[in-house]
Order: structure tokens, then C-alpha cells, then sequence
């Protein structure tokens, strides 16, 4: 049974969109939850169990966006003149994520201007992986998803591997698979939050998913080998967890139940272990699954209008969130220490609910305009 392309490419944004929602929770926990602020991976013997499942939540960020970013470079591709056309797009877009990373989106973060540190994050590392991908779109799709298997499984069998500042081989590392902190000068430096080399496994695979979401393809077919790739992901990271070896820090019993099922799946994020891409993965193809068996559902259209304009959403909610804070820090002053926060995990989920629907007019408005206005060639960008 085929679908249409409102229905098949809508389950894409929809996805796209439900996962903006789970960073702007983690980013409202970032900007008012800094008085009990986490580390990767979570201590789960200091860490609420409330507050542990908000974080764990948000795991699903990157790894879904990263993914659906190489599935809608294939589809560009479609509707264009093929691999060359990906290709200059991938090169450009990626240039330009760089250089937003390290102007608009470090200044919403930081506010600081010259910046002293400037955080290379996952608009850093989107844009590098879309660089990587304009190469390797000319792979044979075979080869590809060869690729994208070995990075994202084999990665974890480099950890070992560090270089010391001053080494040739640090910044070259730093970037590609060690968080740390490279110094351009001694009143500038930069942090790679973000390490690339895993995310350019996930976005390859991404991108030789593409096929599965032609028009010429059924629903069930794809939703079939959706299913299974989720299957084998969430079956690898299940195997791999219970024998506590490959993949990421073993975990370990707690004093209860709930410490138990934390540490199981309290994985590691910088940068993605195997098992932190098979869970995140495996979970994000099967919403794919149900999202587009959903339909024209009032929860879809909903859902799509925040994955149709997703960078636009980006810039806006980093800057509120940095002026609601201000607000609110000169108002009521700095009520946890250092910091104006919120007392408890559900203000932070209010708080994302209200911001939800302050942010819904002002997104659909950029989404209608970016549908409308294809003359303007920026706006794609966005």
C-alpha cells in the first residue's frame, strides 16, 4: 500500500518535531536546573529518578536529528538533480552550520561578546557530519551503510586512545573522538562537546535509509524495515547491556530497584557509545513507525510544524530561554546559589508545556512562509 507524500514525508517532520520538544525540556532543565546540574553519564546515586528519565529523554535529540539529516539529504537529492545537487548542498548548509554554531548559537548560550570559550556542540557537529556526508554520497549505498555500521559500532575500540596537549595528533582528536578543550589563543578557546566521528556513522545511515521513504515504495514495506532495523538495534543493545562488556561503562545493582534500572540505562553521550546510538536509534525508527501510522492526526500536524522549520525553532528558544532567565534572575534574584532555578523536575516540564504553545505561532508562521516562499533560497537553510 503506497501513501501519499503528506502522509509518508509528514511522519519524517513529525518525528523531527517530537524530538525539538524533548531538547527544549532538556535546555529548559539546562537554563533553570543548573543548581543540580548532571554529568555524562548520570551519577544515579545523586541524581533523581525524575530527573534522571527528563535527561534520558532527551538522549533521543541527537541521534534521531542526525539520522533524519541524512534521510532528507537523500530525498533533496529526488527532487533535484541527484548526488551533485546533494552533494553542493550538503557543503554549503554544513559550512554554514559551522559558522552558526560559533556566532548566533554560542552567543545565545554564553553572552558574551568577544566570547572567551566557545562550545562546539551539535549544530558544530551536524554541520561536519553534512561536510562528510557531501563526499561520501558518492559511495556505493552498500559501502555506505558498511561505513556507518563500522563508526557507529567500532568507535567505542578507539576509547583508549588519547593524546596529550601539545601532541600534534590532540586537536585532530579532540575533534573527531575526545571531548577537549583546544586553545586558539590565550584569551580564546574552544570546547568539542560534540566528538564527530560516531555521528558521521549516523548520519551515513541515514542517508541509505532514504530509499525506503520513495514514492515508489509501500508503507508497509517500509514500515516493515523500520521495524526490523529497530528490532536489531534495541536486540544489540539489550545483549550487549546484559553482558555488561562492549559498548559502554558496565552498569551495576543499586541499593533499589529503581537505582538498578537507572544505572542499565545510563549511557553515555560525548561521544555516543554503541549503545547510546542502538537504544536512541532503535526507539526513534520505531516512533518513525507509529508516527506515520498515525496519520493526518491533529498530534502529527502538531508535531510537524516544529520539524518543518527545525533551526528557525533552534535560534528562537535558545534566545527566549536566555531573556526569560535574565527575567527572571532580576526579579526574584539568584534563589539557588550562583543561580536563579526552578524547586522541582515538573516546574521544568511546565515551564517546556508553556513554552510550547508561546512558541507555536511564531514557528508555524516561518514554517507556512519557508513552504510558500521556495523562491528564497536562504530559507531552506533554516
Amino acid at each position: 500500500m503506497s501513501v501519499p507524500a503528506s502522509t509518508r514525508l509528514q511522519s519524517i517532520d513529525a518525528l523531527r518535531g517530537l524530538v525539538i520538544l524533548f531538547m527544549l525540556l532538556d535546555h529548559v532543565r539546562e537554563t533553570f536546573y543548573l543548581h543540580m546540574q548532571v554529568n555524562d553519564p548520570m551519577d544515579v546515586s545523586q541524581t533523581d529518578p525524575a530527573l534522571f528519565a527528563s535527561r534520558l529523554l532527551a538522549h533521543l535529540c541527537a541521534p534521531v536529528f542526525v539520522f533524519l539529516t541524512g534521510t532528507s539529504a537523500f530525498l533533496y537529492g529526488t527532487k533535484h538533480d541527484g548526488r551533485a545537487s546533494v552533494s553542493s548542498f550538503l557543503f554549503k548548509r554544513g559550512l554554514f552550520l559551522v559558522v552558526l554554531e560559533i556566532t548566533l548559537v554560542n552567543f545565545a548560550w554564553t553572552f558574551q561578546f568577544p566570547p572567551g570559550v566557545i562550545y562546539l556542540q551539535v549544530i558544530w557537529v551536524i554541520g561536519l557530519s553534512m561536510l562528510a556526508l557531501a563526499l561520501l554520497v558518492w559511495l556505493p549505498r552498500g559501502v555506505l551503510v558498511a561505513l556507518g555500521l563500522l563508526l557507529v559500532a567500532g568507535h567505542n575500540l578507539l576509547d583508549a586512545v588519547h593524546f596529550a596537549p601539545g601532541h600534534w595528533a590532540y586537536v585532530p582528536w579532540s575533534i573527531l573522538h575526545d571531548r577537549g578543550w583546544i586553545e586558539v589563543g590565550p584569551s580564546l578557546h574552544l570546547r568539542t562537546s560534540y566528538p564527530l566521528l560516531p555521528w558521521i556513522g549516523v548520519i551515513a545511515l541515514g542517508y541509505a535509509a532514504g530509499p525506503w521513504f520513495g514514492s515508489a515504495v509501500d508503507a508497509s514495506s517500509r514500515q516493515r524495515k523500520l521495524s526490523l532495523w529497530a528490532a536489531g538495534a534495541l536486540g544489540t543493545f539489550l545483549l550487549l547491556r546484559l553482558c555488561n562488556g562492549y559498548g559502554d561503562a558496565p552498569w551495576a545493582s543499586g541499593e533499589h530497584a529503581a537505582q538498578t534500572l537507572m544505572s542499565f540505562f545510563n549511557i553515555t553521550k560525548y561521544p555516543p557509545s554503541l549503545l547510546f546510538l542502538a537504544l536512541t536509534l532503535g526507539i526513534g525508527l520505531l516512533l518513525l513507525v507509529w508516527l506515520e501510522r498515525r496519520g493526518q492526526s491533529a498530534l502529527i500536524r502538531l508535531l510537524a510544524v516544529f520539524g518543518a522549520a527545525p533551526m528557525f525553532f533552534y535560534l528562537l528558544h535558545l534566545y527566549v530561554l536566555k531573556l526569560l532567565y535574565l527575567l527572571a534572575a532580576s526579579v526574584w534574584g539568584l534563589n539557588q546559589g550562583q543561580h536563579f532555578g526552578f524547586d522541582s523536575v515538573p516546574a521544568l516540564w511546565l515551564c517546556s508545556l508553556v513554552l510550547i504553545v508561546v512558541l507555536y505561532p511564531p514557528v508555524r508562521w516561518f514554517a507556512r512562509l519557508k513552504a510558500r516562499r521556495r523562491d528564497i533560497a536562504w530559507l531552506k537553510y533554516l
